[in-house]
């Protein structure tokens, strides 16, 4: 299992090459169109017909403290994704996106079978108990992909000759999560993009009905 800001095997970098293709690097610095700074947690996707995507593997999203770990993953697809719970309070993880509709209803301290994402695109994921905690899943069928640490930037050591379309997606891109930047990049490029986030953060919101009434039960059970 892997939970780390990048899959296979802590790299940043998803990319495997036909033998004897002549390749050059590529750098990306992403950051935020307002304020200049660079830009955590972006997905960046580039696409070639000439490499052959990685299989899928196993990962872990965790709840723990009442928040989703890692906040966004990056897994290619065919991967199945585990969600244990490591709070002494049930969780109850769910997803609407069109990308992976799935339910995992109410558990404690257990870990219930890995969710398969065989679709491309993003997840977002949220708990039925606890409205404030989101995170995200990037199913990538590309075919290199890497995801920006706190300096906002990635390279591409391998990329085939010319020019190859780019994808960039954030968390705060907009309201949906479904949007993507797009451009083109070249191998050998130094590339920076700037990101217009329109998306609020999120805000506290009121207890659900559902929240409300789990929270009753929970009280009632200690007084017993």
């Amino acid at each position: 299992m892997h939970n780390g800001k990048h899959f296979l095997g802590g790299l940043a970098l998803l990319l495997c090459l036909f033998p004897g293709l002549p390749v050059a690097a590529a750098q990306l610095a992403v950051t935020d169109a307002s304020s200049h700074e660079p830009l955590d947690e972006a997905v960046i996707e580039i696409l070639h017909s000439q490499v052959v995507p990685t299989a899928g593997l196993a990962h872990q999203v965790i709840q723990r403290d009442a928040t989703f770990h890692p906040h966004v993953s990056v897994v290619p697809i065919d991967s199945r994704v585990e969600f244990p719970n490591h709070d002494t309070t049930r969780h109850h993880v769910f997803s609407f996106s069109p990308a992976k509709v799935f339910e995992l209803e109410l558990y404690l301290q257990e870990t219930p079978p890995p969710i398969h994402f065989d679709q491309p695109g993003v997840v977002v994921l949220g708990c039925n108990i606890h409205d404030h905690m989101q995170a995200f899943i990037v199913v990538s069928d590309a075919a290199a992909v890497a995801l920006t640490g706190p300096n906002g930037q990635a390279e591409f050591p391998d990329l085939p000759p010319g020019e190859h379309r780019l994808r960039i997606w954030h968390p705060r891109l907009d309201d949906t999560h479904q949007t993507w930047w797009e451009g083109e990049i070249s191998a050998g490029e130094s590339l920076t993009v700037a990101l217009d986030l329109q998306a609020s953060l999120p805000t506290p919101q009121e207890p659900s009905a559902l929240q409300q009434h789990f929270w009753q039960a929970l009280q009632e059970s200690k007084d017993e």
